[in-house]
């Protein structure tokens, strides 16, 4: 489990001086400061570590930029449908401009987040029971009946969060059924699905994976305590709501058990280069997978700078490796 120094030298020889590089933050969603503040701080490590690097948002100046100067590759900063829901990809892919992270297929299940568990489940990956509802069902057949047979079958409490999203906005932990039905509203604001699955209590794990060129490796597992108990989205980007443990407080044993589900996480749902995977553990040391983000947080607060960190690894030449490995795919092809 983890990054050892000689993955250190790999990032700091697979690097060229030559490379240029567009770091796409911004976009429409309600993530959009998030990811300026993720493509701001991408921008300077790679810069810091020689690579000619630019910031551009994904809006309609975009493709004739990239039509009439490509790059050597794209860095997606991008959070949100625009960076995760693989259609940006796509795009990329058919402009012949090679990206960090996985292909469009590969972003669009893991994006979707039932879909995503479907695949874990299949895989044999531990994932909370769940259940996916549309408003429009929801609706249909009776908001009280459905509540009342969602808690029949998966109990209390629930988490509450969009099917499709990302950090925490909209999500809900519900202890008595009696708040499910506004937790309901509150995710429907955020998308049109709604995915309720069963909490469970431990501890909040992230496991970033990067390939660096050797194959995925899991560094250091990072431990969440946000000081409300719930890690929403004012606990994930406000100083003093959370304290982060790098590495987590895991035994060993344990430890390399949730490398060990991250990994085959990152590879059952077909990711690449890079990836964070969000785990509970339970009270035994049961890693349990809660979903899978392909375009992590870069920003101060976020997960895989402080793993990048615990590893002993540079950020601006762990990116510059993955930037390179992304430029010498399209030579590839």
């Amino acid at each position: 489990m983890g990054t050892t120094a000689e993955h250190l030298l790999v990032t700091e020889s697979a690097i060229s001086a030559d490379l240029r590089v567009v770091v796409l933050a911004g976009g429409l969603s309600y993530e959009r400061d998030v990811s300026l503040r993720s493509g701001r701080r991408v921008l300077d490590a790679l810069r810091a570590v020689g690579v000619e690097a630019e910031l551009r948002d994904a809006d309609v100046a975009l493709l004739p930029a990239l039509a009439a100067d490509p790059p050597d590759a794209v860095v997606i900063a991008l959070h949100g449908a625009t960076g995760e829901d693989g259609s940006l990809r796509g795009v990329l892919d058919l402009c012949d401009v090679p990206y960090v992270g996985c292909d469009a297929r590969a972003s669009r299940v893991a994006w979707d987040k039932p879909s995503a568990k479907a695949v874990l489940r299949e895989a044999g990956i531990p994932t909370p029971d769940w259940v996916a509802l549309p408003h429009d069902r929801f609706s249909e057949l009776g908001a009280v009946a459905v509540l009342d047979r969602i808690v029949d079958r998966l109990g209390v409490p629930l988490m509450v969060k969009p099917a499709q999203g990302g950090s925490g906005l909209g999500g809900a932990v519900v202890r008595d059924a009696a708040a499910l039905p506004a937790a309901m509203v509150g995710c429907f604001a955020y998308y049109s699905t709604a995915l309720v699955e069963r909490y469970v209590p431990g501890m909040d794990v992230a496991v970033s994976v990067v390939d660096l060129g050797d194959g995925p490796q899991a560094l250091p597992p990072v431990e969440i305590v946000p000081r409300n108990g719930v890690y929403d989205y004012a606990a994930r980007y406000t100083a003093g709501r959370t304290t982060w443990h790098a590495p987590a407080r895991l035994d060993p044993e344990v430890a390399a058990t949730v490398a060990d589900v991250a990994l085959a996480a990152h590879t059952a749902l077909g990711l690449r280069d890079l990836s964070r995977v969000d785990v509970i553990v339970d009270a035994a040391g049961q890693p349990h997978v809660l979903e899978v983000n392909v375009s992590p947080g870069m920003t101060e607060t976020s997960l895989l700078p402080l793993a990048v960190q615990a590893a002993g690894l540079d950020f601006g030449r762990l990116l510059g490796t993955l930037v390179a490995r992304a430029a010498a795919r399209l030579t590839k092809h």
